[in-house]
């Protein structure tokens, strides 16, 4: 059985909610990543995907200047870096998710496992593959 950790990109950026949302979107092509936890105070507060961007903030006619803050989105779902692959999948499926925040045993920020990384490393069939179809089947 694979965990977490054998599967997740260990490359994860964290973002200020007092940056721009241009700043955000500058790191996320930079990085070429779609999402971004946003820390404070040596803690996760939210998330910002460019998602997030597009609808909370260009679509409502906001600018660049836009803090992330504001359109981030709240209540962080992460998942440990020791458990096991499928409760990963099932979280993303439960929270039609497609990256998720890991973290170690004490709560620091370690990594981020998106779909993809499931999707390439996941050899076994079963739970996971099906967890994985339904991650972006309509609610």
């Amino acid at each position: 059985m694979h965990t977490i950790k054998d599967v997740m990109s260990r490359d994860v950026q964290v973002i200020s909610p007092d940056a721009t949302i241009a700043e955000a979107a500058q790191c996320m092509r930079d990085g070429d990543f779609g999402m971004m936890p946003v820390g404070e105070n040596d803690r996760m507060i939210g998330t910002i995907s460019d998602r997030d961007i597009a609808i909370r903030a260009v679509a409502q006619g906001q600018g660049g200047d836009a803090k992330v803050r504001d359109v981030m989105s709240d209540g962080v779902c992460w998942a440990y870096e020791d458990d096991p692959v499928e409760r990963a999948a099932q979280l993303m499926s439960e929270k039609q998710i497609r990256r998720l925040p890991i973290v170690n045993r004490d709560k620091r920020l370690v990594g981020i496992l998106a779909l993809g990384d499931l999707a390439v490393k996941e050899t076994e069939k079963g739970s996971v593959a099906e967890a994985l179809s339904e991650i972006s089947e309509p609610a």
